[in-house]
């Protein structure tokens, strides 16, 4: 049983808000890292050695984005952006990039620490429940290492995408609907939108689809939700 301290990375610029995060989710048991700029933020996230990252996308030096962008590139490192934006093409841009989750300020701190916790229950589930493969057409998902591999080729996935993946593949031809994806990924209790589900599936066609334009794994069903059919 690994008894570590999970380590969050927090990059905001505003340190009074970087102070109320800390110690709250510092009283929760977390450790926590604090970078003030997006150049430093990106080089700590980059380490490794962080369970999650909380990113501010209003960042000197660098932006938010670009630095969800970089570590996605190497790491799956779950990510929560935190912004004062509220443009919905922000949000969507955001997800798109391989962010987890996002939230907007103002927030409580509350809710923040019950973001995180849902996500590293979501990431620890396969571990204290079935460990082996699934697989279904060219597609094997390994549950023991959270793997995906199609046609013997490794796909990387973020934690989000991995979790809708093995949800599709317990449940082959059936339509789920938007809110059953919602509620078996992000949680029960997630106050979130509808719209995370389906920039994810997005992101999940780019990876696994032929041809995204004409998807043949991941359809649409629509008015409801997506279905899953190799």
């Amino acid at each position: 049983m690994d008894n570590r301290k999970k380590r969050i990375l927090i990059v905001e610029d505003d340190k009074n808000i970087a102070d109320i995060v800390d110690y709250n989710i510092c009283k929760q048991g977390y450790e926590t890292d604090t970078a003030y700029d997006g150049e430093k933020g990106l080089a700590l996230a980059l380490s490794g050695q962080y369970d999650l990252i909380l990113l501010d996308v209003m960042l000197p030096k660098m932006d938010g984005f670009e630095i969800c962008r970089r570590v996605r590139e190497r790491l799956d490192t779950p990510i929560i952006m935190l912004t004062a934006r509220e443009e919905e093409r922000d949000k969507v841009f955001g997800l798109e990039l391989g962010a987890d989750d996002y939230m907007t300020k103002p927030f409580s701190p509350a809710e923040l620490t019950a973001r995180i916790d849902a996500l590293y229950r979501r990431i620890g589930s396969d571990t204290q429940s079935d460990s082996g493969e699934l697989t279904q057409g060219p597609f094997v998902l390994n549950t023991r290492n959270r793997t995906l591999d199609k046609e013997g080729k490794r796909i990387k996935l973020t934690q989000v995408e991995y979790a809708i993946m093995k949800l599709f593949m317990q449940n082959p031809g059936r339509a789920l609907s938007r809110e059953d994806i919602l509620t078996t990924v992000w949680g029960r209790d997630y106050d979130g939108e509808l719209k995370i589900v389906d920039v994810n599936i997005r992101r999940l066609r780019i990876k696994i689809e032929d041809d995204t334009a004409n998807p043949v794994y991941i359809t649409t069903v629509w008015g409801f939700g997506y279905k899953w059919g190799v």
